[in-house]
């Protein structure tokens, strides 16, 4: 087994495209590996600012020998009456480099084929690697590329360099002239010197050496590690620490090849801004770590990470604090002109906001939502009609704001701030914020119950708005969102537990734009069917069986949280050898009634003991499930109702249920009708039974 090393050694690539590449990289270059038959060990990517790179452990020296079969014409189109070969036959066999004679007969799906078969012998791994490598620097994903000098290929950055090792060897690789060799580069400024490298693990160590952290891994640990150092030693305060944002560290990470933290100071007067603004400032436009005391609030510090080390820690600081304090400068001005209005008395102005060039402006979407939400309000919980209304009525008003402008991604977070500054409850304040939650897929959803209904309602009328106009997402194009606000919706319904009905919820969202727009026929039917694909696509992508999901999807979806309870009690029970049987038994069960829907039974026309049993067993059964159907206690429910499986395998046995005699044969339609119509309450089963089990 062998070893491959291989860097693409580049100008400085922007930090959000470098995870994406390397994930890319490894994926890929497995995939390559595959196709060609090598086998392998462990793929591990590395990369920097100013390199891409891939070690490849226990590679495969050579492809192994193999037998290829190409299919040619028809057997009857390859000889004659006489068993001659034809014309057909013959030039098969030349195009495949083999004698006629040579040639044989195969039995496939579609008939017998004439098959040429080839032994191919493997070809050495090294003469396989350099268009393999080729390969995957031109195909690299970036979402944006440029292409520089005569070149042909296009990257995120110019590439200045390529090292590919196979073995400790160079291998023959060149890309618009630029041909690998053994060298890689060190630390720009601290190491820039080449160096030849030998193996992947001197490649590591050697990159060390030169200031170079090349493993993510490790330099994300050490910006950790420099980010509580530089606090622990210059900020002067006992109990600091630094608030370390997950994004924040992996964005620092991708931006410098070595750590170097360096702890500064601002103005104390700018902890008059809120929290989130200060971190904000810090965080998105210097990617700096905020600081805070033992109590949790913010002290007037932060950290900024250096790519290089410096040996003037205080003149490093000092051109660092005069960069945020101009940041700060800005945000704490149009902190105070912002508070100079309420955000109430904002709201008439969301009309100078387009919310959509055909559905109108930002102020007629919250006269939408608010009217929305306080209906939503009086099904679930009447008591919050009023905060629901005013929520709604703020929930957009920030985004007049100086604040907003500055830092979008405030919106909702600055809401909340000035609806606290002008005395608005707490639980109004919050639903600003949380309506906008979940932000992302897998995102902290909103915590009160406010909050939830508002974006709820919020998240209806753009999708109301959306498909009443027939701007529905495609394939490749989602511009507002719709699948993200679909989901945002089934998680809020999910994690508060509202049972609602979609349907009329879907039917109220349309309401609100009847005066204004022309509804596209079959609106309503479309977007609940889009809002249903949503949910079947992320519970299975949670881990749920599709044919679960289908079952109980399939026999109602108008109750998404009721909906979620029967996927439950379905996977929760779905593993039982008796449920499969009965699964089955259902299955055959619909087959039988088709079209029927009559479910009395008259007990006077039941004659055969296997059919009286099944009676009475399903009588009790629907009284024993009938409190566990109530309560939704649906794994409660179908294991009360796996007491009919023996019942119904003897009534199959035994009864005859299409007989001549058509009141009788009529009342075992109406019996199994009965039975399917309770286990219906659940799920359709019979999308669970898999064939051929017993």
């Amino acid at each position: 087994m062998s070893e491959l090393l291989f860097e693409i050694g580049t100008e400085e690539i922007p930090a959000g495209y470098i995870q994406p590449a390397l994930q890319f990289i490894r994926e890929n270059a497995g995939n390559l590996f595959r196709e060609l038959g090598l086998v392998h060990g462990e793929i591990k990517t590395m990369g920097t600012p100013r390199r891409l790179a891939m070690a490849v452990y226990d590679l495969q020296e050579k492809q192994p020998d193999r037998v290829v079969e190409h299919i040619g014409p028809a057997a009857k189109a390859g000889f004659d009456e006489a068993g001659n070969p034809t014309r057909a036959a013959a030039g098969f066999a030349r195009s495949r480099g083999v004698a006629v004679e040579e040639l044989k007969v195969a039995v496939t799906p579609r008939g017998e084929y004439l098959v040429a078969v080839e032994q191919v012998k493997g070809r050495y791994t090294r003469d396989l690697l350099p268009d393999l490598l080729a390969t995957l620097i031109r195909t690299i994903p970036f979402p944006k590329s440029m292409r520089w000098g005569e070149g042909t290929i296009t990257f995120a950055r110019p590439i200045q360099w390529l090292l590919a090792l196979y073995d400790g060897e160079p291998l023959e690789l060149a890309i618009d002239g630029l041909r690998a060799g053994t060298v890689t580069c060190g630390h720009r400024f601290m190491a820039p010197e080449p160096v030849r490298v030998g193996s992947c693990r001197h490649y590591i160590d050697l990159l060390r050496e030169r200031r170079v952290l090349v493993e993510p891994e490790e330099r994300r640990e050490a910006v950790v590690r420099q980010v509580r150092t530089a606090v622990e030693q210059r900020s002067g305060e006992a109990g600091a620490v630094p608030v370390l944002d997950e994004e924040l560290i992996d964005t620092v990470t991708n931006l410098v090849e070595m750590p170097w933290g360096i702890c500064g100071r601002f103005d104390a007067r700018f902890l008059e801004l809120p929290r989130e603004v200060l971190i904000t400032s810090m965080r998105e436009h210097q990617k700096y770590f905020p600081v805070a005391g033992s109590d949790g609030g913010l002290l007037p510090l932060f950290v900024a990470v250096n790519n290089t080390q410096v040996e003037d820690l205080d003149l490093a600081a000092s051109g660092h604090q005069r960069v945020l304090r101009a940041r700060l400068e800005d945000a704490l001005f149009f902190f105070r002109e912002d508070k100079k209005r309420k955000l109430g008395d904002r709201y008439p102005d969301l009309a100078g906001i387009v919310f959509h060039h055909r559905l109108g402006t930002m102020l007629e979407k919250s006269e939408r939502v608010a009217a929305l939400a306080r209906w939503i309000a009086g099904l679930i919980d009447p008591s919050r009609e009023e905060p629901v209304a005013r929520a709604a009525m703020l929930a957009k008003c920030d985004l007049l704001t100086e604040m907003v402008g500055e830092f979008p991604s405030l919106q909702g977070i600055i809401g909340r701030e000035y609806a606290s500054l002008d005395d608005e409850t707490a639980e109004v304040a919050d639903a600003v914020h949380e309506h906008y939650k979940p932000v992302r897929a897998g995102g902290e959803l909103p915590a009160g119950r406010v909050g939830a209904i508002v974006g709820m309602a919020d998240r209806l009328d753009t999708l109301a708005g959306c498909f009443a106009i027939g701007e529905k997402p495609t394939g490749t194009t989602d511009p507002f969102g719709l699948r993200r606000q679909a989901l945002g919706l089934l998680h809020i319904l999910l994690h508060h537990r509202v049972h609602l009905s979609l349907t009329d919820l879907v039917g109220r969202a349309l309401d609100g734009y009847r005066s204004s727009v022309e509804i596209a026929p079959g609106a309503a039917e479309q977007i609940m069917d889009f809002i249903r694909l949503r949910f079947e696509n992320d519970v299975i992508a949670s881990g749920t069986r599709p044919e679960v999901v289908a079952a109980a999807t399939s026999v109602g979806f108008d109750d998404v949280a009721d909906c979620m309870a029967r996927v439950r009690g379905l996977e929760a029970i779905r593993a039982r050898e008796e449920f499969t049987v009965l699964a089955g038994s259902f299955k055959r069960i619909r087959n039988i009634i088709k079209e029927n829907r009559e479910t009395i039974i008259d007990e006077r026309l039941l004659a055969d003991d296997a059919e009286k049993e099944l009676h009475s067993t399903f009588l009790a059964v629907k009284s024993a499930a009938a409190p566990f159907l109530e309560k939704r206690q649906y794994d409660q429910a179908l294991a009360v109702m796996l007491q009919m499986k023996e019942p119904v395998d003897r009534f199959f046995d035994q009864v005859m249920v299409m007989t001549e005699d058509e009141a009788v044969r009529r009342n075992r339609l109406n019996l199994l009708t009965a039975l399917g119509q309770l286990v219906l309450r659940v799920g359709d089963i019979s999308r669970m039974h898999l064939e051929g089990a017993s």
